[in-house]
């Protein structure tokens, strides 16, 4: 009886970590889409390399969301082949969850040149591109109170007279306020974005890499009860 009371014990811990891992799929895809429109809709970062990582966990989390439902049905029937399976799947998403670890570890030491670069091509393309284009960088500059890539004077070719910003870059943004108003720091924010969306994206892979180790680590507790599972059902005990 105290073998029996054990499995069950197990069997129903093995459910309850499913369930969290069905939440944390769920989890998982909304990060994912959240920081990959942040990289490239709000931050308007165009490096290749740094979607990655967002990429990585949606499909983590669209697995896991699979996984868990497939490995509650195992622990529920007790079904030997279904708990097995279920331990060889989460194995593999445990590998490729620190390989996204490991790659957001890597874009956050190249963060400084991505968005270097990216700020530099959103300032060089801004009156060529499409009015979608320059409503996203307005937005940028306007939400994040900050003026070219490291200061006002970046956007010296904006303009013939050399002296002008776009209006988002005024302390109070209204029609025009950014003509010739380059260097008043009363009338135009001074700072640079650079420093600011870096700030912003290291502060948030470190969130993620957290997250995903963290997961990591639940996983390989539902692989051990998972483990234990399979050994009671093969052993032959009843865990009803």
């Amino acid at each position: 009886m105290g073998v029996e009371g054990g499995m069950k014990c197990v069997k129903f811990l093995l459910f309850f970590f499913n369930f969290i891992f069905w939440l944390c799929g769920i989890a998982l895809i909304v990060v994912g889409v959240l920081v990959q429109i942040a990289l490239h809709s709000t931050l308007k970062i165009g490096d290749v390399s740094s979607s990655g990582a967002p990429i990585v966990l949606i499909g983590v989390g669209v697995v896991i969301f699979f996984i868990a439902f497939f490995g509650c049905c195992g622990a529920w029937k007790e079904n030997y082949c279904m708990v097995t399976t279920f331990s060889i799947l989460l194995s593999l998403v445990i590998i490729v969850q620190i390989a996204a670890a490991i790659a957001g570890y890597i874009f956050r030491n190249k963060v400084s040149a991505v968005v270097q670069d990216s700020l530099t091509e959103m300032i060089t393309k801004y009156n060529s591109s499409s009015a979608e284009f320059r409503d996203g960088v307005d937005k940028l500059q306007k939400d994040l109170k900050c003026c070219g890539v490291n200061g006002s004077s970046d956007w010296r070719n904006y303009s013939p007279d050399g002296d002008s910003v776009p209006d988002s870059c005024c302390v109070n943004v209204s029609q025009g306020c950014g003509v010739g108003t380059m260097a008043d720091a009363t009338k135009v924010h001074q700072e640079g974005c650079r420093e600011i969306v870096e700030e912003f994206l290291k502060k948030n892979i470190l969130w993620v890499i957290v997250a995903a180790l963290v997961l990591a680590f639940l996983q390989i507790m539902g692989i051990v009860f998972a483990c234990l599972l399979m050994r009671g059902i093969r052993s032959g005990y009843e865990v009803m």
